[in-house]
């Protein structure tokens, strides 16, 4: 059983709404985002999701942008990241790891190299945030020869016949993008997506993990009585931005990296005392 998967049974059999955390790869540094990593699921995280800079994020708000471009002027790239994930699989063997970001990078690193690569330094799933599934058949294939999985995004205007695309080759879980907007510039509406994810539910049996908009631990609660899981990023990158590059390398204990892992496991107990573990 794949990581992803094996996660989510697992959470479902203890009632438990998954947290997914998003990190930017490289941000400030590669150093700082490694330690950060490897303390997240100490501190509540279920999955962790890695952004791959990229100077032209046209799905991110300016706080995913900024950490971009902070990831890109420190040197990151995708060989860099894949380097920091190979790192975290020598301490950590369970907690699944998506990519996030944009097909120009996949493209320039070479499809079939990047899936390789990724499924050697331990990558559990991929998802290209402009690659629609009509133009993703190549990449699919690619990942899927490595067992990892596909993640598709799902937004509130997905109708009917679209979702039947979407699902058609997806793997892993759907992420469901709650707003029509970029990262971080508002809060969802659960009453205008409640339906919406009904429906989609009744369509698949994937899990929903619902991202863009959840901010703090009440809008992590809220949205967990909607999906499977729950993904936060820009309050997360928030911190982070605060995080001042070291020559000489980061500490578990830095002040500025504990306000980063208190904010999650913040987002973490909310989750908690919704199932009331």
């Amino acid at each position: 059983m794949r990581r992803i998967e094996k996660t989510f049974e697992t959470l479902k059999a203890k009632n438990k709404t998954a947290l997914v955390s998003f990190i930017m790869g490289g941000d400030p540094d590669i150093s700082a985002s490694l330690t950060v990593m490897k303390e997240l699921p100490k501190n509540g995280v279920d999955l962790i999701e890695i952004g791959m800079p990229f100077s032209d994020p046209v799905a991110d708000g300016p706080v995913i942008q900024l950490a971009g471009q902070r990831a890109i002027a420190s040197g990151t790239n995708i060989a860099a990241i894949l380097k920091m994930v190979a790192e975290f699989r020598k301490e950590d063997e369970s907690t699944p790891v998506i990519l996030m970001g944009y097909a120009n990078p996949v493209y320039s690193y070479g499809i079939d190299k990047f899936a390789l690569d990724c499924a050697d330094s331990g990558v559990d799933g991929v998802i290209i945030v402009d690659l629609p599934p009509e133009e993703d058949k190549q990449v699919r294939e690619a990942i899927g020869n490595q067992f990892l999985d596909m993640i598709r995004l799902v937004t509130p205007t997905t109708d009917e016949q679209r979702l039947e695309t979407i699902l058609d080759g997806a793997s892993g879980f759907l992420y469901y993008v709650s707003i029509t907007g970029i990262t971080g510039a508002a809060k969802a509406d659960m009453d205008s997506i409640r339906g919406h994810l009904q429906q989609i539910k009744e369509k698949t049996n994937l899990p929903l993990a619902i991202g863009f908009g959840i901010k703090t631990p009440n809008d992590a609660q809220d949205m967990s009585t909607l999906g499977d899981a729950i993904v936060v990023g820009s309050s997360i990158v928030e911190k982070i931005a605060n995080i001042e590059v070291k020559a000489g390398g980061y500490a578990s204990d830095d002040s500025k990296i504990n306000a980063v892992l208190d904010h999650v496991r913040s987002l973490s107990e909310a989750l908690e005392a919704k199932t009331g573990s």
